[in-house]
């Protein structure tokens, strides 16, 4: 299954959540796409609401179905609760931590990011926005790509860093601190559903 590249503000919309992570796609129009959005009252199945759930999720991350499938089962490997387990690993991958640390706007162009060489971890170059960063590890921006100037606008416009990154402006570099707690993860996914999904 291909990752999902079309319209994310209509996708934000019939999912109830910014994909963004701008919260912009919702200011206008907090209803569903299409010409009953503002009416509907589908109530969802046990199943639906379990669907809707995984896809939020794989769309916030912007991940196709076998990359998310995969992760999953990964995380039904480790010590400690499963979905919880499974949000961390989502939150370890370098192109969110590359979007964590301000470095890009959204989570798809911090992959862009990523996949054009821009970005270092410890200071080597790598280009796998799955690659999984352990605490400890340095990201930064090549030194060739120190003047990118979607680097810079992101830089300039990002006014929060969570606190299980530290990031230094004038390096343009941070470190993945710690693993964050699930407390400081997106508060509107539900993710024991979809630890249901997958175990049905």
């Amino acid at each position: 299954m291909a990752r999902y590249t079309g319209p994310s503000w209509k996708k934000s919309r019939r999912l109830g959540i910014s994909l963004s992570g701008t919260g912009k796609e919702l200011e206008k129009r907090p209803y569903a796409p299409g010409e009953h959005g503002p009416t509907q009252r589908k109530k969802l199945s046990e199943y639906g609401q379990q669907l809707q759930e995984k896809q939020k999720l794989r769309f916030m991350y912007g991940l196709n179905e076998r990359q998310f499938r995969r992760t999953f089962d990964i995380a039904g490997k480790m010590k400690g609760v499963h979905g919880e387990n499974f949000m961390i690993l989502l939150e370890s991958r370098l192109d969110n931590l590359v979007y964590r640390l301000g470095l890009a706007r959204t989570r798809r162009a911090a992959r862009q990011l990523v996949n054009h060489g821009h970005i270092t971890v410890d200071g080597g170059r790598v280009d796998i926005p799955s690659y999984r960063v352990a605490p400890g590890q340095v990201i930064g921006v090549r030194e060739k790509s120190r003047n990118n100037s979607a680097i810079k606008e992101a830089v300039e416009a990002n006014n929060f860093v969570p606190d299980f990154v530290t990031f230094d402006e004038e390096k343009l570099e941070g470190s993945f601190s710690r693993y964050p707690e699930r407390s400081e993860l997106p508060a509107e996914i539900t993710e024991a559903l979809i630890v249901e999904f997958y175990s049905r």
